[in-house]
Parts: C-alpha cells; structure tokens; sequence
C-alpha cells in the first residue's frame, strides 16, 4: 500500500521519474557502531554533512540556532519529571499543599521566568553529566504559555479560541483552558492526598499516584503529550516551517543576516523547526536503539552531554520508537532527517540571495516530506496505543490487569491524538478530526462498564484505527489484529 508519506516524497521529489540518483550513506557513529542512513535527496546539489550543522554564509562559525526550542522541549520534560515526583513528595510528608500550592509548582514550567528563575538548575540527567547545568546555560526568555497554540496568534491557521476541539469539559475553550483545567485537577487531587483521600480504581483501591483521576485519566501523561502537540508541532507546522503569512516561516527574508546573527530569517526560521521536532545533531547516524532508550550520545566525545545538540527530545524519539517497531521497515527516522537535512543544505548553499521560485517549491518539499514523516510518526504512536488499550482491555476481569497501566495508556493516546489539529497540513480533516474524538471518547471504558458498553468501545477503538490507518496509508501488518496484537 502506498503511505501518505510516500506520496509526499514522490511529489516533493519530482515523481518517480526523477533522475537523480538516491544516496544510501555508511557512517560510523560516536559510539563506535556502524550504521546505514537513509536515502539523501537531491538537496540543490548538495554534499552530505556530517550532521545538522552548516558554515555561515556572512561570518565564521555556524549558521545553526535552535536553543529556544531546545529550552522548551526542556521545559516539557521537566515538568513531567516535576509531576512524577509529586506522590512520593506527599506520600513523605514533604509537602502539604493547600488551593493553588501545585498550580504554581506547574506553572514555574508553563510560565517560565528567566529572570527569577535562569539559575535553577533543570531536572535532567543522563550516564554522562550535562555540560548546562542551568536553565541560562541553555537559553532565557522564553516559556511554554506564550508559544501554546492560539497564544502565538499571527500566522495561526485557525482561531484556537472557536476551533479548538477533541476535548469537551465546562470551561475548556481553547488550548491554555485545557491545560490550566489539568493543573487546577492535579492541584485538587495533591490537597486531597495530603489530607488521606485518594481517587479509588475500579476495585475499590486507592490509585497509587496523584496524577490519576477515578475515571481513568493520568494527567500527568495528557499534559505532556498535549503539550508537545500544541507547542512543538503547532509551532513548528503552523509557523515556522509554513508559508501562509509573508516575512514569516518560509516566506521569511533570505538575503541577508537576520539583525546581524550568523544566519539569515530563513535559515534560523528552518532550524527552529527542526529544533522543535527534537532531533540531535547526528541524529542520522543514531540507531533506534540509541534514540528511543538512550536519548543522549556524546557525540564529539568530550565527556559531556550537550543539551543543545547531542540529545534527542519529543517527537524525535517516538519516531524511533515506531521505526523499530514496525512489520514494514517503516524508517521514518530516515524520512525527517533526510528532508529537514536536505532543505537546510538548500539554504545554507543560497544564503545571502532570495530564492528563486523553483528553490521555493523545492524548500516546500522537504517541507511537506519532513513534516509528513514527522506527524506520521505520531499517527503511529497514535497506533501503538489504541493497541495497548485493545490489550489492557482483554485483561478485565483477571488478576492481569492494571488499572494505572490502563489509564496511562489512553492518556497517551488521547494526548497525541489531540495534536493532530495543530498542522494545517494534516491528512486527518477537521471531519475526520472530530469522528476520531468521538471513538476515542473523553475517559477509558473501565472493567465496571457493562458488556454491551466494553464491547461498543472496543469497536470504536478499531474503527479510530482504521481511520488512522487510511489516513496514513499505513499497511495493515503495522495495525495489528483485533485484540491489539502484532502491530506497532
């Protein structure tokens, strides 16, 4: 079966009977292992580089800049590193949280203040030790509020405020309302902890972290996900790397440094799509053993992890994650890096000149090919959940089931499908959109629904998938079975 992705790259590289030859690259990585990268397009004559890096054009040094979306992508995972924490913090007494205690604790993250706070050192770590310690160290000035869908307004392909969808809940209008309606939950759910009340599973039990709710919603994973839809793709899609607003994304000026930066509006406006999907700089070279666990390799090997180009974050990782899983040999990991790597090489061999109408379509392909990789990865993940939850779902009624791996794993799902709407690119529709919303629903069916009500929503989580599937063009060997099997 043909993929949405495959037709994309067809398209952006002059159909099938392009002439130019495909380059399938040998490297040996950082770590020592020999690994084979993907088909390199023709970039505009391009040489392959070693990695995402590229000589200015008006100084010495690079013309790549990306730290602010790296400070944000940071952000995201501290935040979820903060909430993983919260239950042993109140089940040790270490807190007492009264009304709006945990709202603030969540919103040093969302409303990130350099002023205040650029000293603090971040909450990640990997086997080598990071060469920032601190937020400065990385960038300043920059937060999660500002950059959420429909808070970012110019260039925006739809009004957030009226067509925000997939969730439906009393005062949730718009992406920051969904976010500030799971913070005040969370704040709820730790002042109630605190004082010995505990939402119950589906058995009666007390659940065993703050962040899940009795319904069967973990909060802490809908934020993240949500999140890295609603900044890093928004941003990305809908701004950066789009072409809809003049002297902005890829309409932004070519012929000269950008306020005297090393690089002009356009490249910088490149890489800030590419900083927002995730990728290290050799990322290329990476296995996807090294992407989806390790996450950080010191490339250069001067002992420390360089936050700023030696760690994969976000979207990144999930696409590994999908690559190694799929029947098909997917290799989406391949996709982006080609496409993002190819365009960068485009501008960086024009940078100083306008580009020509030709080099504009062809910019837009690697566009539309990186971008397709990019959400088809999340589609994918999209997937690989609805699979987990068709499996936890044949686990009622036994001595297997796990009412937290069960709530996990729809959050997952629900917080990723929700993304979807931020790409005006998207191959799922706004009618499509919405009809996979209400498959999905706003809660899990727990173990105490009725059979016609457990059997009903099995059917509409495959009939989510399908949608997903067709959308994608994704083979039915990476759908799996009935029962979430075999698949992704």
């Amino acid at each position: 079966m043909r993929t949405y992705l495959s037709l994309l790259l067809l398209t952006a590289c002059g159909g099938a009977d392009n002439d130019t030859a495909a380059v399938t690259s040998t490297s040996t990585s950082a770590t020592g292992t020999t690994t084979t990268g993907g088909t390199s397009g023709s970039g505009a004559g391009s040489t392959l580089q070693d990695g995402y890096d590229f000589p200015s054009a008006f100084a010495d040094g690079s013309s790549v800049s990306y730290t602010g979306q790296i400070f944000r992508q940071l952000l995201i995972d501290d935040m979820k590193t903060h909430l993983d924490g919260l239950t042993e913090r109140l089940s040790n007494g270490e807190v007492y949280p009264v009304s709006g205690d945990i709202e603030d604790e969540l919103g040093f993250y969302f409303e990130f203040d350099s002023d205040t706070s650029g000293s603090v050192q971040h909450g990640q770590s990997w086997s080598s030790p990071a060469l920032q310690s601190t937020y400065d160290e990385i960038s300043s000035g920059k937060n999660l509020v500002d950059k959420l869908a429909g808070n970012d307004e110019t260039g925006q392909h739809a009004d957030w405020s009226t067509e925000f969808a997939g969730w439906q809940a009393p005062g949730v209008t718009t992406p920051e309302s969904l976010v500030r309606e799971w913070f005040a939950q969370i704040d709820s759910q730790a002042v109630d902890w605190s004082s010995g009340t505990y939402p119950l599973d589906p058995d009666g039990a007390p659940v065993d972290r703050v962040t899940l709710t009795a319904d069967g919603l973990d909060l802490a994973q809908l934020l993240e996900k949500f999140l890295r839809g609603a900044v890093s793709f928004s941003q990305a899609s809908d701004d950066y790397l789009d072409d809809d607003t003049d002297g902005k994304g890829l309409l932004s000026d070519h012929t000269a440094p950008d306020e005297g930066k090393p690089y002009t509006a356009l490249e910088h406006a490149w890489d800030e799509g590419w900083g927002y999907f995730g990728a290290a700089r050799t990322y290329r070279d990476w296995s996807d053993d090294q992407i989806a666990d390790d996450r950080a390799v010191d490339a250069n090997g001067d002992g420390v992890i360089d936050l700023t180009s030696e760690v994969c974050w976000g979207h990144s990782v999930n696409a590994a994650k999908r690559d190694r899983g799929s029947q098909t040999g997917m290799d989406l990991t391949a996709d982006a890096w080609d496409a993002f790597h190819d365009g960068r090489v485009l501008l960086s061999e024009t940078a100083g000149a306008a580009l020509t109408d030709a080099e504009l379509i062809e910019l837009q392909g690697h566009r539309d090919v990186a971008l397709a990789a990019w959400e088809a990865a999340v589609a994918a993940t999209i997937v690989h959940y609805i699979n987990d939850v068709l499996a936890d779902m044949d686990t009622f009624g036994t001595d297997a089931y796990a009412f937290g791996d069960h709530a996990k794993h729809w959050s997952e799902l629900k917080g990723f499908a929700l993304g979807l709407q931020f790409n005006p690119r998207s191959p799922v529709d706004d009618a499509a959109f919405v009809e996979l919303h209400a498959y999905l629903g706003m809660a899990p069916v727990l173990p105490s629904a009725s059979p016609v009500e457990i059997d009903a929503y099995r059917a509409a989580l495959l009939d989510a998938r399908d949608l997903i599937g067709d959308a994608y063009g994704f083979d039915a060997a990476d759908l799996g079975d009935d029962d979430g099997q075999g698949g992704w």
